[in-house]
This record gives structure tokens, sequence and C-alpha cells, in this order.
């Protein structure tokens, strides 16, 4: 039970740290203390629902058809060491975008609840990532806890509530941190370390 729940937690954080538009605007919102709490909400639940939904569902597949455990295990483990390189090369040959999350608002006023939220439903379920990483590689992975696979999603969906509402409050504090390009290249380092381990750990007898 604590091992799946750590299990859920690490990896669900791991996903959810990776550099994104998601991360970003997360971000950004917190720096201008904008709808912080609103946009923190809406991650965290729609992560919840989506973790939820691809332990449940491709829990219910796998155990009914057993012979694709080892096929999800491979495919899941394959997942993990691209998305891990992926980091790894952003952490090697950084892209800069995260200095864009210090940018102030158009015209200096403040953004518009609708229009926060709106933006935040789009990068969230608008994001084809955001399925794979969720539905299709937690709930893979998760089912290979067996029975304790429910355990593995509530340490998934305490790494995202945990994630979201420390970007988005710590943000402010943090923002001469972030705004460095040395702080995320360090962060997609760990972030690549941290899947590539999980992705061995997969397949490793």
């Amino acid at each position: 039970m604590l091992t799946a729940s750590l299990a859920g937690f690490g990896l669900g954080l791991s996903l959810i740290v990776a550099i994104g538009a998601q991360n970003l605007f997360v971000l950004r919102q917190g720096i201008r203390r904008e709808h912080v709490l609103l946009v923190a909400v809406i991650c965290a639940v729609s992560d919840a629902v989506l973790i939820v939904a691809g332990v449940a569902g491709l829990g219910i597949v796998l155990q009914n058809v057993p012979w694709l455990v080892p096929v999800v295990r491979w495919a899941g483990a394959a997942f993990l060491l691209g998305y891990g390189l992926l980091a790894a090369r952003r952490a090697l040959r950084p892209s800069g975008e995260v200095l864009d999350a210090q940018a102030p608002a158009p015209g200096g006023r403040p953004a518009r609840r609708a229009g926060v939220v709106l933006t935040c439903l789009a990068l969230t379920w608008l994001n084809p990532h955001v399925y794979l990483d969720t539905v299709f590689l937690l709930g893979s992975i998760a089912a290979t806890h067996g029975d304790d696979r429910a355990w593995f999603a509530v340490g998934a969906v305490i790494a995202s509530v945990v994630w979201f509402f420390a970007l988005a409050f710590g943000a402010r504090l943090l923002s001469r941190v972030l705004a460095t390009p040395r702080a995320w290249r360090v962060l997609d380092a760990l972030v690549a370390v941290v899947m590539i381990v999980i992705a061995v750990s997969l397949v490793w007898p």
C-alpha cells in the first residue's frame, strides 16, 4: 500500500514537474497574483479526474486481458525512457522559454477570471500529452501494482495537488530562482534521472 502510493507520488510528480505550457501558465499567474487559487484548483481537479479515469479504466481492461500487462509494462518503460531523454536534452540544451514567465500582463491590466479559466482548461484538456501521461501511462503502470493500484492513484493525485498549489502560491517567492535558465536545467535533469530510473525498474528482472 505505502510502496504503491510512493510510486504513484514519485511518477506523478515527475510527469507534472516536466516543463510545459500548463506549468508556465500556473507560474505566470502565481507571479502576477491573479486568480491563483482558482488556477491551482482547476489544474489539480482536472489531473485527479484524468488519473482516476486512467487507473480505473485501464485497470479493468488489463484485469480481463492479462497478457496485456507485459505489453503495457514495456510500452510504459519505453515512453518513460523517451520522456526522460527529452528532459535530459532540455537540460543540456535549454530553450529559455521559462524566462517569459515574468512577462507582464497585456496593457498592465489584470486578466479577467473567465479568460483565465478558459485558458487553464484549454492548456489542461486540449493537451494530448496530458492524456498520454495521466490516462495511459499512469493507468498502465498502476495496473502493474495489482490490488494496490488505487493507492498508486492516491499517490499520483496527491503529487498533482502538492505540485500545482506549491507552484501557484510559491511562484512569487521563487520567481527570481525560477527565472534563471540554470534552475530549470537542474529541474529537467532531475526529471530525466527519475524517469529513466523508473523506466529501467519496470523491465529489470
